[in-house]
């Protein structure tokens, strides 16, 4: 079986080069889905980007996910053809663009599409997450049919988080991966 294409799906501004998604396309060759516009995200458009990498891989893909890109990830899945491709997503800290706060910061991504997820996934978050309660995390880990892992007190899972290159996130990927 073909190694599948690990596709990175960067947040709302991208990911910084401290970021472990960062690491991760420099470590281990991760694909970044990069956006026409990383500051005024629009829903359809990260949708069509996320949709034209799906199909230009040859084979399987294996969506990572950060913040708005779990959020993304969702909505993609509501509308593709192409979710067969996908074996696992891995969706780490999803930003709760319900909040009047973010809302109004990223419009027209509310409300957040809350069906099953047609792939295995498996999301973390942390406790003290500033852009999403930990009780929001865990709802839309059960509306999409994802597996929760709580990473404790660590804030929105990103660079200001220390986490490095992130090993633990990784053997989390791995795992799930196996687990198919």
């Amino acid at each position: 079986m073909t190694a599948p294409k690990i596709l990175l799906l960067p947040g709302w501004q991208n990911s910084d080069p401290a970021h472990w998604q960062s690491r991760w396309e420099t470590n281990y060759g991760d694909h970044r889905v990069d956006q026409h516009d990383w500051i005024r995200p629009l829903r359809g458009d990260w949708s069509a980007r996320l949709e034209e990498e799906v199909l230009a891989a040859p084979g399987p893909v294996v969506l990572v996910a950060h913040s708005l890109g779990c959020i993304l990830v969702a909505a993609w899945a509501a509308h593709s053809r192409r979710t067969a491709k996908v074996r696992a997503a891995l969706l780490v800290a999803p930003g709760d663009v319900e909040r009047d706060d973010l809302r109004q910061m990223i419009p027209g991504w509310a409300p957040i599409v809350r069906q099953p997820l047609p792939f295995p996934a498996l999301m973390i978050a942390a406790q003290d997450d500033p852009y999403c309660e930990a009780t929001r995390s865990r709802e839309m880990a059960r509306d999409w049919g994802a597996r929760f892992v709580e990473a404790g007190a660590r804030g929105h899972l990103n660079s200001e988080s220390g986490l490095g290159d992130w090993p633990e996130g990784r053997a989390l990927l791995n795992d799930l991966l196996k687990e198919e």
